[in-house]
């Protein structure tokens, strides 16, 4: 397989825990592409329905990662999780809030008059409803990569880490041939490619190509002295970013929407002062206390996106299988997700529900209802 990003380990963990023998290929260290930028958030908050199950026990695994991985640690923690609609989105959540909570997973339907109460730091103006996640938290992107790729190892997995891959060809009957920087060439019945924003360009080389596109996101990050006073994520669909602590006074704000394409094969510039201006004011627009806080700068990394922001997962070729366009989500999702794409790789059974994903969907024009208006990464 292709890729150790946190999608990878994720399914070399589960594949070499079911005893299948699997080598990792990465052009870098785990967790060196946008996996290691990654806000990280957890969250069940999904208004698809295998999604909601698949994050949920991707929570699970967060809170129990010690136990999974012979005890390691992925730095989870449980914050809780506050999401701000406009009205508009009231019939949308209530389903989704019914059924998140079928499954297990505690979510509260707040009215303004609640979140004000609850929530004062928050100005709810043009709030029409929240939602309120008490077991949604943040991770160290990194470790949680690092911990399962190295459990992965010690379960009979192989990598070949700062190896690129420079070209594929089709192996009869199933499979593919890699050929590697350096003049090795691989023999792989199964192929999986997870290589994030550089999946498309590593597929097209067996398939027809991939409604993927990759896109530049940026990450800015700010101080106030006051932050254990909002030790919680948010995610303001209305304003159309997104706020999460970073250590214990700090926190990184993103946005939820789209942005400008980019080239995975060019440096990716860094932020911006105009990029961090912005989403301060739109920060200090929802929690007026934050005009105290102080810009420290933040990054910027790629996303890799499909036209519905919706996972692109399946066959694409005898034996070669993609794990791509989760970018802004796909975090969260991994360590029960890399259980289902294993499974679906080497033909073991599967939920059916994650063949929703399959590339083949965009050929024939079907596109997967996602999120809250533009802000599709809440699913």
């Amino acid at each position: 397989m292709i890729g150790a990003g946190v999608h990878g380990a994720s399914v070399a963990f589960h594949l070499a825990s079911s005893g299948v023998k699997v080598m990792v290929m990465e052009q870098g260290a785990p967790a060196s592409g946008p996996t290691g930028r990654s806000s990280a958030i957890c969250r069940a908050y999904y208004t698809n329905h295998y999604l909601a199950r698949v994050a949920k026990v991707s929570l699970d695994m967060f809170r129990s990662f010690g136990e999974l991985t012979g005890g390691r640690s992925c730095g989870f923690h449980a914050a809780g999780a506050l999401y701000l609609h406009p009205a508009s989105d009231a019939p949308g959540l209530d389903a989704a809030a019914a059924y998140m909570n079928s499954i297990g997973t505690r979510v509260k339907v707040l009215t303004p008059a609640r979140l004000q109460d609850g929530f004062p730091l928050i100005d709810a103006e043009g709030v029409g409803i929240a939602g309120w996640e008490e077991e949604a938290g943040y991770a160290d992107p990194a470790a949680t990569t690092v911990g399962l790729l190295e459990r992965a190892l010690e379960l009979g997995a192989s990598a070949r880490l700062y190896t690129r891959v420079l070209g594929l060809r089709a192996r009869v009957g199933s499979g593919a041939y890699v050929s590697l920087a350096g003049g090795d060439e691989l023999e792989c019945e199964r192929l999986l490619i997870a290589a994030g924003p550089w999946t498309g360009e590593l597929a097209a080389q067996l398939a027809d190509p991939l409604p993927l596109s990759v896109e530049r996101h940026y990450v800015a990050t700010i101080r106030w002295p006051a932050a254990g006073e909002m030790p919680f994520v948010h995610a303001d669909i209305a304003g159309g970013y997104y706020c999460k602590p970073e250590g214990i006074d700090m926190y990184c704000l993103g946005p939820l929407t789209a942005e400008a394409e980019a080239d995975p094969n060019q440096e990716v510039a860094g932020i911006d002062p105009e990029e961090s201006h912005r989403m301060a004011a739109l920060a200090t627009r929802r929690v007026p206390r934050l005009k105290d806080a102080v810009s420290t700068g933040g990054w910027a990394s790629l996303y890799d996106v499909s036209p519905d922001w919706m996972p692109v997962i399946g066959e694409i070729a005898p034996g070669v299988f993609v794990d791509a366009g989760t970018s802004g989500h796909g975090f969260k999702l991994a360590p029960a997700l890399g259980a289902d794409v294993a499974a679906l790789v080497v033909g073991m059974h599967v939920d059916a529900d994650i063949r929703q994903f399959s590339p083949a969907r965009f050929a024939t024009g079907g596109s997967l209802p996602a999120g809250y208006g533009s802000a599709r990464i809440l699913g």
